[in-house]
């Protein structure tokens, strides 16, 4: 089954009980980061340097052959709009991600909804897995660099950075008796590794300050209101 990073970060965050998400507030840059980081991959998308000081690197399309997947047409169609930051595109990129990504792993057959409320007053949709084959699949991938230290693919790597991006790395693979710091510690040098190109570790990067940023606001807001 062919699926892009987002799905299978977000099959690897969601329950399989429950159906509720990890990380929920910081999902929608580090869905737009993978969205990024599928592109960097296929080579659709390089980082500008900075012009001067102040300038921030911007983010451009490559010329090349139309994505397969709906999903990314649209991010490279939202990416040629105008040069912008790696930070702001990947919060651009995941507005409205998770709903659709998890509408397609719903018709795939991965996960299926429930409906249900919190505190018997606002409703919520839980989405705990149907199927765990592919996610088990996916799991395997990402056991072998984490736990066992084995080698890992371009993908594979992303994949280990964006679950590092979020301290997730160690909570999605059966760790056995290797301590927690251990695959947290793999995990940094494999984010740290000379795996992809620049476009591509920019595009991780980028994923990590905006959710860095996200958390900011989030703890600003709640110092704010307490």
């Amino acid at each position: 089954m062919h699926t892009l990073i987002a799905e299978d970060l977000l099959l690897l965050l969601l329950d399989d009980e429950k159906g509720t998400l990890a990380q929920s507030d910081k999902i929608q840059p580090v869905l737009g980061g993978a969205l990024l980081v599928e592109l960097a991959l296929a080579e659709r998308i390089e980082v500008t340097d900075k012009a001067h000081l102040w300038s921030t690197a911007k983010v451009l399309v490559i010329d090349g052959p139309a994505p397969d997947d709906p999903l990314l047409v649209a991010a490279i169609a939202q990416v040629n709009e105008k040069p912008r930051s790696a930070q702001d595109l990947v919060n651009r990129l995941g507005k409205g991600t998770k709903e659709q990504l998890l509408a397609r792993l719903e018709v795939r057959g991965l996960v299926h909804p429930v409906k249900g409320t919190v505190l018997g007053v606002f409703p919520r949709t839980a989405w705990p897995a149907a199927d765990r084959t592919h996610e088990d699949a996916v799991r395997r991938l990402i056991q072998g660099p984490l736990v066992n230290g084995t080698s890992a693919d371009a993908r594979t790597s992303a994949l280990i950075a964006l679950l590092a991006a979020i301290g997730q790395a160690h909570k999605v693979v059966e760790r056995g008796d290797v301590p927690a710091r251990d695959i947290k510690a793999r995990a940094k040098v494999i984010s740290d590794g000379d795996w992809a190109a620049k476009a591509v570790k920019d595009a991780v990067a980028a994923a990590q300050a905006a959710m860095a940023a996200a958390m900011v606001a989030i703890t600003t807001g709640a110092a704010a209101g307490s």
